[in-house]
């Protein structure tokens, strides 16, 4: 793949085409054709979810407002959905773009939406142990509403997600904390 292919969308239809019919495996046909094997997939992937319409060439990127930017991240985040299935929902470009916004979230950078300047994805403080008790409670009680919860205690998300999963896995001890000053028993 020394070259970058590029083909427009009925070229690209051919190709999904030919492989559907059984001219050769994924990789045959990908190599026949100067592509990736992933690149194969994506495009069959972007014809079964958006017709052909998933298979033109953009011109200009997509553009995300924060808030969808936010749902994704947090519905994967959540464990309820593959990011296959995130990028299906939101009709995100690729399973890239959403790990970009992952990898933004967890480390606590920003986002940015068109027209508007960056937004901060999350809010993540310091927190006792008493309060860390609180908001596990209060999340479970609420049906694992992480993103509820996490503005009611102006957490971050991540920060709500974590303390769930670790009171989950080994009681109250277990968000305890391991950083800062240690409170006394």
């Amino acid at each position: 793949m020394s070259k970058k292919n590029e083909y427009n969308a009925i070229e690209k239809l051919a190709i999904i085409d030919e492989l559907a019919a059984g001219r050769g495996t994924r990789e045959e046909v990908a190599r026949k054709y100067n592509i990736s094997v992933n690149t194969l997939v994506k495009w069959r992937h972007r014809y079964a979810f958006y017709g052909m319409d998933g298979l033109e060439i953009r011109i200009r990127n997509r553009s995300y407002s924060v808030e969808l930017k936010l749902q994704a991240v947090q519905d994967y985040l959540s464990g309820q959905y593959s990011q296959y299935k995130v990028i299906d929902k939101y009709k995100i470009a690729s399973r890239t773009q959403l790990k970009s916004w992952i990898n933004k979230y967890n480390g606590h950078s920003s986002f940015k939406s068109d027209n508007e300047g960056a937004k901060a994805m999350t809010k993540g403080r310091s927190t006792t142990w008493q309060e860390r008790i609180d908001i596990v409670l209060h999340c479970i009680a609420h049906e694992r509403d992480y993103g509820k919860t996490a503005a009611q205690f102006k957490v971050s998300y991540n920060q709500a997600y974590q303390w769930v999963k670790k009171y989950e896995e080994g009681g109250e001890k277990r968000i305890a904390g391991r950083s800062g000053p240690q409170e006394s028993a």
